[in-house]
């Protein structure tokens, strides 16, 4: 089944034809092209999406990332990086394989059609002429053929007229001779002609149009086989990454597997715990007896030195306000802290204090390691002069040897003040607890005077003075004996939040939008304003987070207290 002998009369009609697949080969590029496009575009917005959830390096939020779910998380992050990455590679490929092949393609095609067509209507053109040849002899032995016969007639008409001449009779004899010559010339050349004609049509027809039609008709096959490759190419080059996709998949699946609820619990525990132990008993207070009243050492009232006693809050301890201590509260605020620690917790300070040690060690380690390197090259050197001068090194070693030195005697004021924290912390005990209850009734006049004897350093920490003839441990709620001394501040005003603000520093307080809340220290120029919610909840919030409405008596008030106490 070829179109040169099925299609021999439809010259015009292959030509729409073959147009068109090349039509449909250029709307296949064009589709191709336009999923790469998204390909890319869809890459690129897991890309975004995957960097916009990425925790902040050197962030408070970097650190949340040591749980087992955030570390899920960024590992699910991590893959999505990777899955984004694997849609530029079907991208990469399909423009290589499918629009770069087909585009390159298509040109060849368009010239080899134009060259077959051309052909095809050259062929058409020559048996055009040879049609037209073939008429102008046809016409030409006909026109012979007649003026013969008129001549004929035209002799014999002469021959029987008796008047005529018989010279005039001959003329008319060899006139009409003449003619049937060239008319038998004519015959003759049409003969030939036709033959001729007949010989071309049937090349054109048997032999020239079935091999233009056949290489036509190889080309638009070719065509149509190369589509279809591109279309099998489409789906392998997806097929190619799925396996790569699955991994990432079963990476995400693994991370979740991996989540440990009950560790991250554990991990609130070391984050959070502060060593404190919780309050006693509050001992009762007989007020029917003009005595001097006293309150317990573990109650969350405070002994004054005038005798007042001031009742607290429901009962509850302002151990959770210890951080509010008005000299440290600027290093709070600025997320600073004092070189020992001592304005966190006892846990959690025992745990910086750790960790500024094992760091220390770290680097004592690294500068003992330059060292014995160096102290090696001397030893080349000392050996083998053209290497190098020794003397070259000992300045370096020199100062290795202070650095080493400077850092071990800062281990030695951090190791103490592990220590020091250390032995302060309470034990962990029911028994231990028990002890404390009895220890505390039978100690509570040592306990108040050496609560008097405390004070306060500069960084808002406190130090202790112990007694020569005894050591003990004061129960946690005494190391909040600074709040005890101070009056609740008043309140200057109102405020509402504009924004939810998550306080996860200590000093802060967590609002929600919308909240009103009562304020109690206006902003001092440091971008931070202090907040109470209720007697026992009160901390700073970003002022820019909230609309402040001042009561001006109130402010007043506020103000010369504040001159007062300076």
């Amino acid at each position: 089944m070829s179109w040169g002998t099925e299609l021999w009369d439809q010259f015009d009609n292959l030509e729409k034809h073959t147009q068109w697949g090349i039509d449909v080969l250029e709307k296949y590029i064009k589709f191709v092209k336009e999923r790469t496009e998204i390909e890319l575009s869809y890459a690129k917005q897991l890309r975004n999406l995957s960097k916009k959830y990425q925790p902040k390096k050197n962030s408070k939020e970097e650190e949340e990332y040591r749980y087992t779910s955030t570390k899920a998380f960024l590992a699910t992050l991590n893959e999505m990086n990777d899955y984004a990455g694997q849609h530029e590679v079907i991208s990469e490929n399909m423009t290589s394989l499918i629009t770069g092949e087909l585009t390159r393609y298509v040109q060849e095609l368009k010239q080899e059609r134009k060259s077959h067509f051309h052909d095809g209507r050259k062929a058409q053109q020559h048996i055009e002429t040879c049609w037209k040849q073939l008429e102008a002899s046809k016409r030409r032995f006909e026109r012979d053929c007649k003026e013969a016969d008129r001549a004929q007639q035209y002799f014999e008409k002469m021959d029987a007229d008796i008047n005529v001449t018989k010279a005039d009779v001959e003329k008319a004899r060899q006139q009409a001779q003449l003619r049937h010559q060239m008319a038998e010339d004519s015959k003759a050349e049409y003969c030939s002609t036709l033959q001729k004609f007949n010989s071309e049509q049937h090349d054109h027809y048997y032999t020239h149009i079935p091999n233009i039609f056949q290489k036509i008709q190889e080309m638009e096959e070719r065509r149509i086989v190369r589509i279809g490759e591109s279309m099998k190419t489409f789906a392998d080059v997806d097929r190619q990454v799925i396996p790569i996709i699955g991994k990432c998949l079963d990476e995400i699946t693994k991370a979740a597997e991996s989540i440990d609820h009950k560790n991250d619990s554990q991990m609130v525990i070391e984050a959070f715990k502060s060593g404190f132990e919780p309050p006693g008993d509050v001992d009762f207070e007989d007020f029917t007896q003009p005595m001097k009243r006293t309150v317990s050492e573990s109650s969350l009232s405070n002994s004054r030195g005038d005798g007042k006693s001031e009742p607290k809050f429901g009962g509850k301890s302002k151990g959770k306000l210890w951080p509010f201590i008005k000299k440290n509260k600027l290093s709070l605020k600025l997320g600073a802290g004092p070189e020992d620690f001592s304005n966190l917790p006892p846990e959690q300070r025992r745990k910086k204090l750790q960790q500024k040690v094992d760091e220390l060690n770290k680097d004592i380690q690294k500068e003992m390691d330059q060292r014995d390197a160096l102290t090696k090259m001397k030893d080349v050197y000392i050996k083998n002069p053209q290497m190098g001068d020794p003397a070259s090194v000992d300045h370096r070693l020199a100062e290795l040897g202070q650095n080493i030195e400077k850092l071990r005697l800062e281990v030695q004021k951090f190791e103490g003040w592990l220590a020091e924290v250390e032995g302060r912390l309470p034990m962990r005990t029911e028994q231990a607890r028990r002890q404390s209850g009895l220890y505390e009734a039978q100690n509570t006049s040592a306990v108040n005077s050496c609560a008097q004897d405390r004070e306060s350093s500069p960084d808002g920490s406190y130090t202790e003075e112990q007694s020569q003839e005894t050591e003990m441990k004061v129960p946690a709620t005494d190391f909040d004996d600074e709040f005890d001394d101070e009056e609740p501040l008043p309140t200057i005003g109102t405020c509402k939040a504009l924004y939810t603000f998550e306080g996860q520093n200590e000093g802060t307080i967590s609002v929600a939008e919308g909240e009103m809340l009562y304020v109690i220290e206006e902003d001092k120029g440091d971008g931070w304003t202090r907040i109470r919610r209720n007697e026992d909840e009160e901390g700073y919030v970003p002022t820019s987070y909230v609309e402040v409405y001042l009561d001006k008596n109130a402010k007043d008030v506020y103000k010369s207290l504040q001159k007062i106490s300076e």
